[in-house]
C-alpha cells in the first residue's frame, strides 16, 4: 500500500477506489494517513477524511480501525479544535444507528411478505420444512438473527469504544454523558440486560480509576457544579433504566453509586433529584420484598413532596401519606433474625447500616443503637409528624383496628371491608411527574398477612384452645393451609405461640415467656388502674398556696427569666447569622480566588499552546519544504537516467550534495545536448519521409481514379433501386389510409368520439373546479392563521414589556429601600459612636476627680501637727475632719488655702 505525504491526495486515492468497488482498500489507504505522522496537527481536510473515514468503518464494520482513527483524532484536536472531534463523532455514533434501524426494518419488511401469500390452505415447501426442521427456529428469529444481529453487536461495540475513548476529559465530558444516556436507552429499547449490566461496570470502572490517577492531565474536577450535574444525570438514568429493565440488583447498585459519588464530593443532591432517587428506591425495596426500608423510603419521599412540591394538591398528598401509612403496616411485627448466630446478627447490623444511609442519606454516616430501623418507630414517627393526619380516613381506621384496638374475635370482619374500599384507592401524581403510579392495592396481600398475624396474637391472650374451623371463621382472607402457613413463620419468629392437632381438630395457644409482652401488658394496665383508683381517693393536697408563701415573686421572677432566655436568643441566633454570612463571604472570595486562578492557568496554557502550535507549524512547513524539494530532486534524477543511453549514463552528484537545484542544472545541460542530437536526427528523417511519400502518391493517383470511376457507377444503381423502392411503399401506406379513414368517417365512431371527448372534458373540469376551491380554501386558511399568528405575537410582546417593566419597578423600589437601609444603620453607628464618646469622656472626668481628691486626702494626712500647742488640736482635727469631708463630696471643689 502507497504512502500518502499530503492528506488530500490520499483522500483523492480512496474516492477513486471506492468509486470501483474496493473499499476495504480504501479504508486502508484513509487508515494509514491517519495514523502517520503528518495528521498530528489539525487541518480542516482532515474533517473531510475522518467523515469518510467513519463512514467506510460503520458500512465495512470495522471497530478497530474506527478506534484507531478516532484516538488519533481527538489527540490531533485536543488542544486546537474540540468541535470538530464531537462533529465527527456524532457523525459516527448516528451512521452506526441508522444501520440498525435499517437492518430491523428490512427484517421486519421481511416477515411481512411471509405473510403475503395466495393460498392459506397450501402446504409448505418441502425446502422450508427441512430449514424448520434442521435449525428449530422461527421465520422472524432467523431473519433477526441473519440481518440485525450483527448491526446490534457493531452498535454495542461502538458504543463501548466511544466511551473508552471520552472517559475522565474535562473537555468531552457533555460528549460522554451524551453517549452514555444513548447507550442506555439502545439497551432499554433493545432489552439488552446482560449489556447494560457490562455497561454500568464500565462506568463505575471510569469513576474508580478518575479517583485513582488523581494527578491526570485534562481530568474532570468532580467539585464543579457543570461536571457533577453530568455525572448525576448519568447516574439517574442508569437508574431509571435499571428499573425499567426489571433488573433490581442493578437498580439497587445504582443507588449506591449516586449516594457513593454524593459522598465523595460532600454535597446533597438537590430535592428534584431526591423525589427521584426515593421513587426508585420504592420500587427497588417492594420488588425485593423489604418491606421496612420500602416503608421508610416512602416516608422520606412525603417528606420531600410537602416541603418542597408547590403543586401537590390535598388530594395527592392524601395518597402520599396513605401509601406511606399502608407501607409501615404491611412490615411484619417481628424480626427475621430470632435466635441467629453472631455472624449473621453482624451481617444483619451491617446492612442496617447502609440501608439507613440509604434512605436518610447521610454524607458522614455514624452508626448508634438508636439510630436502628424498626417498625415500631416509624409507626411513632408517622403519628408524631403528622402523616397519619394527612392520610384517608380508610386508613386511619386500618391503623387504630390493627394497632390500638383489642378484637380477637372480630378483627377479621372489621378490616375486611376496610381493606375492600382501599383497594380502589389510587391514581396517577400529575403534579408529580417522577413517581409512579400510586395503587393502594398493592398492600393488601401483605396487610391481609398482618391482620391474620394480629388475630392469632389476640386470639392466643384469651384462649388457650380452639377449634380449627372456628379460626378459618375468624380468617376471612385466607383457607386454614395458608393461616398454618403464616402461623409456622410467626412460631419460628417467636411471635406467637401456638400448635395445630389435626386429629383433634383443635389449635393450642401457650406462654411465650414470663417476661414476654402478653404477661406485661395486663399487669401494666392493673398497675395503672389501680393509681387512678388510689388517686380518687386520697387526692393530693394543693401546693400553690405553700409554693405562694415561699416564693412571693415567682411569677415576675420567671417572666423575667424567660425575658432574658429570649434575648440570650436572639443574640445567639445573631451571632450564629452573622457567622453565616461571613462563612458565606469566604466561601464567595474562596470561588472567586479559584476561578481567578483557573482562567489565569487557562490563558497561560493557551499561549504556551500556541506558542508551541506555532513553532510546530514553522517547523512543520520548513520539513515539508525540504522533503518536497528533495523528492522532486531525485524524481528529476530518476527521470534523467532513464532518458539517458547506457553508453552515456554517469552520475550527477559526486562528491556533492543532493540538491533540487544541481539536479535540475545538470538535468538542463544533458536535456539541451539531447535535444540538438534530436533535432538533426529528425532533420534527417523529415527529408527521407518527404521523398518515400511524394513516391507513393506519384504511384498510387492513377489507380485511386479509376476504383473512384467504378464506385459512381455502383452507386448511381444503388440509388435507382432505393427510390424505385420508395415509390412502391409510399403508394401501398396510401391505399391502407384511405382505407383506415373511410372506416373510421362512419357515423357511429363519430358519435362515440363526440361522447368519449364531452366526457373527458366535463370530468376535467370538475378536477379543475375541485382544485380551485381546495386552493382558494388553503390559502384563505393561511392567512386566518397568520393572521391569528400575528395577534398572539403582539399579545406576547406585550405581556413580556409590561412583566419587564414591573420587574424595573420593583427592582428600584428594592434598592431605594436598600439605600433607606444603609443610611438609617450609618446614622445609628453616628449615633452610637457619639454617646460613646460622651460616655468616656465622663468617665475620665469622673476618674480625674478621683484622683484629685485622694491627692488632697494623701496631703492632708501626711502634714506635720507636733509644731501647734496642744490646745490647738481639738481645732486642727475639726478642720482636717471638714477638708476630708469636703473632698469627699464629689461636687464641690475645696481651694488650698482652705484646707488647712
Amino acid at each position: 500500500m502507497a504512502i500518502f505525504t499530503k492528506p488530500e491526495n490520499a483522500f483523492k486515492r480512496a474516492d477513486e477506489l471506492i468509486n470501483v468497488g474496493q473499499k476495504q482498500d480504501a479504508l486502508q489507504v484513509l487508515h494509514g494517513v491517519i495514523t502517520s505522522k503528518s495528521y498530528r496537527s489539525w487541518q480542516k481536510s482532515h474533517e473531510q477524511i475522518m467523515f469518510r473515514f467513519v463512514e467506510l468503518c460503520v458500512e465495512l464494520r470495522s471497530g478497530q480501525f474506527a478506534k484507531d482513527g478516532l484516538i488519533q483524532y481527538r489527540n490531533a484536536c485536543q488542544q486546537v479544535n474540540i468541535s470538530s472531534f464531537e462533529e465527527v463523532f456524532k457523525h459516527y455514533l448516528h451512521l452506526a444507528t441508522k444501520k440498525v434501524e435499517q437492518a430491523r426494518s428490512k427484517a421486519d419488511a421481511l416477515e411481512e411478505e411471509s405473510l403475503d401469500v395466495d393460498d392459506l390452505e397450501a402446504d409448505k415447501k418441502p425446502e422450508d420444512l427441512q430449514l424448520s426442521i434442521v435449525s428449530g427456529e422461527k421465520g422472524k428469529d432467523r431473519s433477526d438473527r441473519e440481518l440485525v444481529t450483527p448491526w446490534l453487536k457493531f452498535l454495542w461495540e461502538t458504543y463501548r469504544t466511544l466511551l473508552e475513548i471520552l472517559r475522565n476529559n474535562s473537555k468531552l465530558e457533555a460528549l460522554y454523558a451524551m453517549t452514555a444516556h444513548k447507550a442506555f436507552q439502545f439497551c432499554k429499547q433493545y432489552k439488552r440486560r446482560k449489556e447494560f449490566r457490562r455497561l454500568c461496570e464500565m462506568i463505575r470502572n471510569h469513576l474508580v480509576n478518575l479517583n485513582k490517577y488523581k494527578d491526570q492531565r485534562d481530568r474532570p474536577d468532580l467539585t464543579a457544579p457543570e461536571s457533577l450535574q453530568l455525572y448525576l444525570d448519568t447516574r439517574f438514568e442508569q437508574l431509571k433504566v435499571s428499573t425499567e429493565l426489571g433488573l433490581w440488583q442493578e437498580a439497587f447498585r445504582s443507588a449506591e453509586d449516586i449516594y457513593g459519588l454524593m459522598c465523595m464530593v460532600n454535597k446533597t443532591p438537590k430535592s428534584s433529584l431526591l423525589v427521584v432517587y426515593y421513587s426508585k428506591l420504592t420500587e427497588i425495596f417492594w420488588n425485593s420484598s423489604s418491606h421496612l426500608y420500602h416503608a421508610y423510603a416512602w416516608f422520606k419521599l412525603f417528606g420531600l413532596q410537602k416541603n418542597f412540591n408547590k403543586n401537590l394538591n390535598q388530594k395527592y398528598l392524601q395518597l402520599i401519606a396513605s401509601s406511606v401509612v399502608l407501607a409501615a403496616l404491611s412490615v411484619p411485627p417481628y424480626g427475621r433474625f430470632h435466635g441467629a448466630s453472631h455472624l449473621e446478627l453482624e451481617n444483619e447490623k451491617e446492612l442496617n447500616l447502609r440501608m439507613s444511609n440509604l434512605i436518610e442519606f447521610n454524607l458522614e454516616p455514624k452508626f448508634k443503637g438508636k439510630d436502628m430501623l424498626s417498625r415500631a418507630s416509624l409507626l411513632s414517627e408517622l403519628v408524631s409528624r403528622g402523616v397519619l393526619s394527612c392520610a384517608t380516613q380508610e386508613v386511619k381506621d386500618l391503623y387504630h383496628v390493627l394497632e390500638h384496638e383489642f378484637h380477637p374475635l372480630d378483627l377479621g370482619s372489621k378490616i375486611k371491608p376496610l381493606l375492600d374500599r382501599i383497594s380502589k384507592l389510587g391514581g396517577k401524581l400529575s403534579s408529580a411527574p417522577s413517581l409512579q403510579d400510586v395503587q393502594l392495592s398493592q398492600y393488601i396481600p401483605s396487610l391481609e398477612k398482618i391482620a391474620t398475624l394480629k388475630l392469632l396474637q389476640q386470639v392466643s391472650k384469651i384462649y388457650q384452645t380452639i377449634t380449627i374451623k372456628n379460626v378459618a371463621q375468624l380468617v376471612p382472607f385466607f383457607d386454614f393451609s395458608a393461616v398454618e402457613t403464616i402461623s409456622v413463620d410467626a412460631v419460628r419468629n417467636n411471635f406467637v405461640a401456638m400448635k395445630v392437632d389435626h386429629m383433634k381438630g383443635v389449635v393450642l395457644f401457650g406462654n411465650l415467656s414470663i417476661e414476654s409482652d402478653g404477661l406485661k401488658d395486663p399487669l401494666t394496665i392493673f398497675a395503672e388502674t389501680m393509681n387512678k383508683v388510689r388517686a380518687m381517693l386520697f387526692p393530693a393536697p394543693s401546693k400553690a398556696s405553700k409554693l405562694g408563701e415561699i416564693v412571693p415573686n415567682l411569677g415576675e421572677t420567671v417572666g423575667n427569666e424567660h425575658k432574658i432566655l429570649l434575648a440570650r436568643k436572639l443574640i445567639i441566633e445573631k451571632r450564629k447569622e452573622e457567622q453565616e454570612r461571613q462563612l458565606l463571604e469566604m466561601e464567595c472570595e474562596e470561588e472567586q480566588r479559584r476561578l481567578k486562578l483557573l482562567k489565569l492557568t487557562a490563558e497561560a496554557e493557551q499561549k504556551r499552546l500556541a506558542t508551541e502550535l506555532e513553532e510546530r507549524r514553522r517547523q512543520r512547513i520548513v520539513r515539508e519544504i525540504e522533503e518536497r524539494e528533495l523528492e522532486e530532486a531525485k524524481a528529476l534524477l530518476e527521470e534523467t537516467e532513464k532518458r539517458q543511453t547506457k553508453g552515456k549514463k554517469r552520475t550527477l552528484f559526486d562528491g556533492e550534495k543532493l540538491t533540487k537545484q544541481t539536479v535540475m542544472e545538470r538535468a538542463m545541460s544533458d536535456k539541451r545536448k539531447e535535444d540538438q542530437e534530436m533535432e538533426k536526427k529528425l532533420r534527417k528523417l523529415a527529408i527521407t519521409m518527404d521523398y518515400l511519400e511524394r513516391a507513393k502518391r506519384e504511384e498510387a493517383s492513377p489507380l485511386i481514379e479509376a476504383a473512384y470511376q467504378q464506385r459512381l457507377v455502383e452507386e448511381i444503381k444503388i440509388y435507382e433501386r432505393e427510390q424505385q423502392r420508395e415509390v412502391e411503399l409510399c403508394k401501398e401506406r396510401h391505399e391502407s389510409d384511405l382505407m383506415e379513414k373511410n372506416r373510421l368517417a362512419r357515423p357511429r365512431m363519430l358519435d362515440n368520439k363526440e361522447v368519449f371527448q364531452e366526457r373527458v372534458i366535463c370530468l376535467r373540469q370538475v378536477e379543475f373546479d375541485m382544485l380551485r376551491t381546495e386552493k382558494e380554501e388553503r390559502i384563505g386558511q393561511i392567512i386566518r392563521a397568520r393572521k391569528e399568528e400575528r395577534d398572539i405575537k403582539r399579545k406576547r410582546i406585550y405581556h413580556l414589556n409590561s412583566e419587564e417593566e414591573r420587574i424595573n419597578k420593583l427592582r428600584e423600589e428594592e434598592e431605594a429601600r436598600k439605600r433607606e437601609e444603609t443610611e438609617k444603620r450609618r446614622k445609628e453607628e453616628v449615633e452610637r459612636k457619639a454617646k460613646l464618646d460622651e460616655m468616656a469622656e465622663k468617665q475620665r472626668q469622673r476618674e480625674r476627680e478621683l484622683e484629685e481628691k485622694k491627692r488632697l486626702r494623701r496631703e492632708t494626712l501626711l502634714k506635720p501637727t507636733d509644731t501647734f500647742p496642744a490646745r490647738s488640736l481639738e481645732p486642727t482635727v475639726a478642720a482636717t475632719a471638714s477638708a476630708i469631708a469636703h473632698s469627699q463630696s464629689p461636687a464641690k471643689y475645696v481651694p488650698k488655702f482652705r484646707r488647712s
